[in-house]
């Protein structure tokens, strides 16, 4: 497929996908969006794609922000088709991808690009980075996650005081809080990344997905996480990866998953 606004590229087992409007400071407007949606059906539906890294183009930004000008004229049932579209699209859709998303968080990530950062499974933040949610000096609230995921990362009172503050925090503060997982120099970023993704695609693909069903289960109301985990647990021993992972132990050699 042909991009406008992002890269995808392949890999050895690991699709990047690159937001890439440096002109704009990667803003997500409506086809961004569009071919964000496109790019990650197409890296989840691809059996050799075993990670997924996302990251913004340019050493400024990994996403600024939305694009204000596509909705600064909309009127309450616009504002929310434009949430709730965003939400099934990407954020929901990239939180329950089955295939793991680390986002590489290289600079600014402001109102729609941490709230996309904060859907993917983790995060791994340049020196440079800057993260926040400044939506109500708007007039607006986040309206893609964000006032529930970045709750469940880092614990309500902190998540209101960013929100209410409209306040960002650099990347040291923000690995404090638990919001990104590792703060490393900007040129070392992609390449900690993809050290992490190797690391994860040398494992049962089934079974992190597994994982990742079991983790998210936990976030839905009316769910019960522990009986998700009993499922999945179960449906594990099924696979030919949970055979050649148990034999490679007993018989003190690597593993050669199949994902089967």
């Amino acid at each position: 497929m042909q991009y406008n606004n992002i890269i995808s590229d392949f890999t050895d087992g690991i699709t990047t996908i690159t937001i890439n409007r440096p002109t704009k400071l990667n803003a997500l407007n409506k086809a961004t969006i569009f071919e964000l949606h496109a790019a990650f059906k197409m890296a989840e539906s691809d059996f050799d794609t075993k990670v997924i890294i996302l990251t913004g183009s340019g050493e400024k930004a990994f996403v600024a922000g939305a694009d204000i000008s596509e909705f600064a004229h909309f009127d309450e049932e616009s504002g929310r088709l434009l949430s709730k579209e965003g939400h099934d699209l990407l954020f929901d859709f990239v939180e329950n991808l089955t295939t793991p998303v680390i986002a590489a968080v290289n600079g600014f990530a402001l109102g729609g690009g941490l709230e996309l950062a904060m859907s993917a499974h983790f995060r791994l933040a340049s020196s440079n980075a800057r993260m926040g949610l400044p939506e109500v000096s708007l007039g607006l609230i986040p309206g893609y996650g964000g006032t529930q995921r970045l709750a469940q990362l880092i614990g309500k009172g902190r998540a209101l005081e960013l929100i209410m503050t409209a306040s960002m925090i650099d990347a040291e503060k923000a690995l404090d809080y638990g919001l990104v997982n590792y703060v490393v120099p900007q040129d070392e970023l992609l390449p900690k990344c993809i050290d992490l993704a190797h690391k994860i695609k040398s494992n049962s693909s089934l079974a992190i997905s597994a994982a990742i069903k079991a983790v998210n289960a936990n976030y839905r109301d009316g769910v019960n996480g522990f009986d998700v985990e009993i499922s999945e647990f179960g449906t594990c021993f099924g696979t030919e990866d949970f055979e050649e992972g148990t034999t490679a132990f007993l018989e003190k050699r690597n593993s050669k998953f199949t994902g089967k």
